[in-house]
C-alpha cells in the first residue's frame, strides 16, 4: 500500500522543475526530486519509488475552460481587488435603491416591501461596530479631501492604509476624525512625493495648521515612518502651471535650484519659498516676468519670503537680474 504524508508538503511537478525559482523538495522515502502530479486523481506521485506525496489534492482554478483572453475574461466571476479606500475594503454587498431586477422591470409590490427590509438591515449590518462607524466617516471624508487636492490614486490608498494602521494602534482615541484623516493624507503625499504643503491640507480639511502638524509628528513617531524630504524642485512644475510659464521657465528655475542645492543655501530653508524665488528668477530671465505678489499667492507664501529667498540667491550665485 502507497504511503502518504501531510497535506502540506511542499511539492514540485515536471511541469515547475524547469522553472529556476522553484524550490527543490525531495521524496521522503527515496530523496529524489522526479515527481509528478496527476490531475485526474488529484495525487503527487515519485516516479522512482511510486510514494504518493500527496492526495486529495483540491483544482484551485476554474470548472471552465477558456481559449482566447476575450473568452477568459467573459467568463470569469471573481469581483473587484481589495479597495482599502473603502471602510469595508469593497467586499460586502450592494443591494440596489432602483428596485428592479436583472432585466431591468419594476419589481412587484410584496417583492419591493421584502427587498426594502433587506436593504435596511443590510446596511446595518455592513457597519455595525465603532470601529466600522469610524472607518465609514473617515473614508468619506478621505474621498472629499483627495478630491479637492486632486491627488493621485495611490496617495489616496497610502492614506487610507495608513489611517488603517492609526485605528488598530488606537491612536485615534482622543483625536477628532478630521485632524488624523487629514494628517494621513499629508502623510501619504509625502510618501509619494506628490507636491502638497501642508497649508494646503490644512485648507482643505477645515483643521488649524497646528493641530495638523501635532497629528502628522504623532503618525511619524508612533508608526515608525521614515518620509523623504521635499523637494524645491517638486514644487516647481505645479506653480509654474498655475503662473502660466512655459517649460523653458521650469528648466531654468531647476539649474538655478541645482546651483543653490550645490552652494548649500537651501538647507533648513521652506522648498516652497525656494521654488517660488526661483521662479521668480527664471521668469525675469526668460521674459515672461510675473510679480512677487502673483507668485506668493500661487506659492502660499508672503511677499517677504519670495523677496529675502531671491536676493539672497542672486548674491550667493551672482545671477544677472534686470529688474
Amino acid at each position: 500500500m502507497a504511503k502518504t504524508i501531510q497535506p502540506d508538503t511542499l511539492i514540485r511537478s515536471q511541469r515547475q522543475r524547469e522553472a529556476p525559482d522553484t524550490v527543490v523538495v525531495n521524496c521522503s522515502d527515496c530523496g529524489t526530486s522526479d515527481v509528478i502530479r496527476d490531475p485526474i486523481r488529484g495525487e503527487v506521485i515519485c516516479t522512482s519509488c511510486g510514494l504518493v506525496l500527496d492526495s486529495h489534492m483540491v483544482d484551485q482554478g476554474p470548472e471552465w475552460r477558456a481559449f482566447t483572453s476575450e473568452e477568459r475574461d467573459r467568463r470569469a466571476r471573481t469581483g473587484a481587488p481589495i479597495d482599502f479606500t473603502r471602510h469595508d475594503k469593497g467586499l460586502s454587498t450592494t443591494i440596489d435603491w432602483r428596485d428592479r431586477d436583472a432585466n431591468g422591470r419594476k419589481l412587484a409590490p410584496g417583492l419591493r416591501a421584502q427587498i426594502y427590509r433587506l436593504r435596511k438591515w443590510q446596511i446595518r449590518t455592513r457597519v455595525h461596530s465603532s470601529i466600522d462607524r469610524n472607518l465609514a466617516r473617515a473614508m468619506s471624508e478621505l474621498d472629499r479631501i483627495t478630491s479637492q487636492l486632486s491627488v493621485p490614486r495611490p496617495v489616496k490608498e497610502a492614506s487610507a492604509i495608513l489611517y488603517r494602521r492609526t485605528v488598530e494602534r488606537h491612536l485615534i482615541r482622543g483625536r477628532s476624525i478630521e485632524a488624523m484623516i487629514a494628517a494621513c493624507v499629508y502623510a501619504g503625499c509625502r510618501l509619494r512625493q506628490v507636491p502638497r504643503t501642508l497649508d494646503e491640507i490644512a485648507h482643505h480639511s477645515r483643521i488649524n495648521r497646528k493641530e495638523l502638524g501635532r497629528c502628522y509628528r504623532l503618525l511619524l513617531r508612533k508608526l515608525d515612518m521614515r518620509v523623504p524630504i521635499s523637494q524645491p524642485s517638486d514644487f516647481v512644475p505645479r506653480f509654474a502651471q498655475a503662473l502660466e510659464l512655459s517649460s523653458r521657465v521650469q528648466r531654468r528655475a531647476i539649474d538655478i535650484l541645482n546651483k543653490a542645492k550645490a552652494k548649500g543655501i537651501t538647507a533648513g530653508k521652506d522648498p516652497t519659498g525656494l521654488a517660488a524665488a526661483t521662479l521668480y528668477i527664471a521668469s525675469i530671465q526668460e521674459g515672461e516676468r510675473r510679480t512677487q505678489r502673483e507668485i506668493a499667492a500661487v506659492a502660499r507664501v508672503t511677499e517677504v519670503t519670495v523677496r529675502n529667498r531671491y536676493k539672497e540667491m542672486v548674491r550667493v550665485l551672482q545671477l544677472q537680474v534686470e529688474i
